[in-house]
This record gives structure tokens, sequence and C-alpha cells, in this order.
């Protein structure tokens, strides 16, 4: 798994690449970004975390596996050249209301949470996502603890 991932981002590196079928304001291309990001983080990919991520992306944008596939590998790729998080936030903000973006938040704690506990890094990065979705820090904490309990994990 982490072997396609690294030879997915040196295909991109090395100029052939395949023309991904999500344009760049696509909310999902955005979403699956942000998750990506919230995975490598740590500098650990985990195979609890990417299998997590891969049901996420499915089940959330109601695709099928190969569909999920191609938009997982859209989403590495524009993870891979963005500098910072507004580039998909800002997307996030403009396609969805206060309820998708919350979502959002809640999909990239559920992803940290999937190799049994949050990092800093992790809790960090979706603090910063989460205020630049306009998701309030008490919306935030909210969905954590809510995420957190369904992964059987105290504080």
């Amino acid at each position: 798994m982490l072997r396609s991932l690294t030879d997915f981002i040196a295909e991109i590196a090395g100029g052939v690449r395949d023309e991904a079928s999500f344009a760049e304001n696509d909310y999902r291309l955005a979403a699956a970004a942000l998750l990506v990001h919230v995975v490598t983080i740590d500098g650990v990919i985990g195979a609890d975390e990417m299998a997590k991520l891969r049901r996420l992306i499915a089940a959330r944008f109601s695709m099928d596996e190969n569909e999920a596939e191609a938009l997982l590998e859209a989403a590495i790729a524009r993870d891979a050249e963005a500098v910072d998080l507004y580039a998909f936030t800002s997307v996030l903000n403009r396609a969805l209301d206060d309820e998708g973006r919350q979502r959002i938040v809640e999909m990239m704690f559920e992803v940290g949470y999937a190799d049994g506990g949050l990092t800093e890094f992790e809790d960090n990065l979706v603090w910063r996502a989460a205020e630049l979705l306009n998701v309030s820090s008490r919306d935030r904490v909210q969905i954590r603890r809510k995420v957190r309990e369904g992964f059987g994990e105290d504080e």
C-alpha cells in the first residue's frame, strides 16, 4: 500500500500524469486531499488509516471502489502540490453549508483516530482546517469528542 502511494508520487514527480477526472474546484477532491494530509502529516502512513480513508471516500461520496481509488490518487497528487490548506478549504467553503463543513472536520478526525489515536500533528491540522472552514471551536471539540467516543478512546 505504501509502495503504491510512493510509486504514484514518483510518477507525478517524473512528469507522467494521467489526467484526473476531478476538476480542481471539485469539493470531493478538496475534501479527499485534506484527508490525505491528515494521513500523511505524522510521517507514518498506516494501513488502518488508508483503509479508513478509502471507506470514507467511497461511502461519503457514494462511489464504487474504482471511483474512490481514482479520487484518492487525484487527492494524493493534489496534496503533494499544495502549499497550504487554503486551496482546499476555500473550495469547501464555497461548495458546502455549515453542516457539510462540519462533516469534513468529522471525517478528518475519523481518519486521524483510525490508527488508534490522534497525534498532536493530526489534531493541530484538524484545528487549523476547522478554523479555515469556519467551524467554531465549540463545534470542533464536540465533533472530536463524538469521534473519539466512537473509537472507544478516553482522554
